[in-house]
């Protein structure tokens, strides 16, 4: 289990909306193995940032059609989680100042 638990987080999703919720409400956004559930992704936080996680949300995007040229391709689905991190608990720092 603590194998899988280093492997859950693949990485912090960084984009405006996700930013401001860091700012006003304690609201972490990562990207997230497809096969991870809510449990695991808490578990791994914990872990990981050493902070208390009071609620975790997770969203599926869908892939998107693109096309290069004349042939026709995809991009990869992907999971995203939205973690809370309980105010004065400790805060997640990734990439500060960009």
């Amino acid at each position: 289990m603590n194998d899988r638990l280093t492997k859950i987080l693949l990485a912090p999703h960084l984009s405006e909306k996700s930013l401001a919720e860091k700012a006003s409400d304690n609201v972490y956004v990562f990207r997230v193995r497809p096969d991870a559930n809510k449990i695991e992704i808490k578990a791994a936080v914990e872990k990981h940032f050493e902070v208390v996680v009071t609620d975790v949300k997770t969203s599926n995007v869908k892939a998107k059609k693109r096309r290069i040229g004349r042939h026709m391709g995809k991009t990869a689905a992907w999971k995203k989680a939205y973690v809370t991190v309980q105010p004065g608990s400790g805060e997640i720092e990734y990439f500060e100042g960009t």
